[in-house]
């Protein structure tokens, strides 16, 4: 008996480019841009905001020009944007991208992100600024191990997933039963399609990790040769500004915050900061893991950049650039 012919996938490609900070992925992805029509996207939570630039790494302004970089500087840092924000965003972007006969690359280390776009998001409500500051000063009264045995007792699986002491998670899930009536975990059953898209994962994970260790020190003591500090004065000065709002809570962001509110000495936040980018980097790679269909890349690899544009071209419908 015959075989059925396989079926073709229709779906216009994309490519995602993932991995812990300062594993090279702006790099590599100028790299596949020179090779292949493609057209990037940034997948990180922090560069979305306009003036944080030196501590959230973003590409310098000759590179942009180059390499231009959807959803970079599309918010002021006293703005709130989410994974609902950012899903929205990138499709849009996506078909633009496909419209013009390119390849969308989606470069970044924001795994929330990348999950949303993927796997699609629950209907969620939007933030309530004003329960929002009602949660804030209850668990100044009370401590957020408080708050998070209330969010326990009503939605066990959230409570759970979340750490006692990470604030904002917590805010979030209590947020979202005041407001809806329902717990995350209910929403969560209720997505939004997911990504009308064939994907190829790239994920850059060193295999060993004493080097990543040593190299987001000497970027961070590069960012503070740049004028780091000047940056969040800067920030600072505006007046508007307070280092609870999402923006400020990015690592580095936070600790320099502190570190010019009189709080840490230099020397404490220079080691705070380079401590808590590890610790990011640590959960970033954790998630990665879980990513069983990437191919994972190690980024302290000479040949990496030829075995990432091996892989291009054996997955894009089109002839490299």
């Amino acid at each position: 008996m015959p075989q059925p012919a396989p079926r073709i996938d229709r779906r216009p490609p994309a490519i995602f480019l993932m991995g812990p900070t300062a594993t090279g992925k702006t790099a590599l992805a100028c790299t596949l841009a020179e090779r292949f029509p493609l057209e990037l996207v940034s997948v990180d939570s922090a560069l979305v905001y306009r003036g944080l630039d030196i501590g959230a790494a973003k590409p310098d302004a000759a590179t942009l020009r180059r390499y231009p970089h959807a959803l970079i500087d599309i918010r002021d840092p006293s703005d709130a944007y989410s994974a609902a924000a950012f899903r929205e965003d990138a499709l849009a972007a996506l078909q633009a991208i496909t419209a013009r006969g390119h390849v969308p690359l989606l470069v970044g280390g924001t795994g929330l992100y990348f999950r949303a776009l993927e796997r699609g998001l629950s209907a969620m409500p939007a933030a309530d600024p004003a329960l929002r500051e009602r949660l804030r000063a209850e668990a100044t009264r009370v401590g957020w191990p408080a708050l998070h045995a209330r969010l326990a007792a009503r939605d066990p699986d959230a409570a759970a997933r979340i750490r006692p002491g990470d604030a904002q998670r917590i805010q979030r899930a209590l947020e979202v039963v005041a407001l809806s009536g329902a717990t995350l975990t209910q929403l969560h059953a209720r997505r939004s399609p997911r990504l009308p898209y064939r994907v190829l994962k790239l994920a850059l994970v060193p295999a060993e990790r004493t080097a990543l260790r040593e190299r987001i020190a000497a970027r961070f003591d590069a960012m503070l040769a740049a004028g780091f500090l000047d940056e969040v004065g800067r920030l600072r000065a505006r007046g508007d500004l307070q280092p609870e709002l999402p923006a400020l809570r990015a690592v580095g962001y936070r600790q320099a915050w502190e570190h010019l509110d009189g709080r840490a000495s230099a020397t404490a936040f220079r080691q705070r900061a380079i401590d808590a980018t590890r610790q990011l980097a640590k959960r970033q790679t954790t998630w990665l893991r879980a990513e069983l269909d990437a191919r994972v890349l190690d980024p302290e690899l000479a040949a990496t950049p030829a075995i990432a544009s091996a892989a291009l071209r054996q997955f894009l419908p089109v002839p490299a650039a």
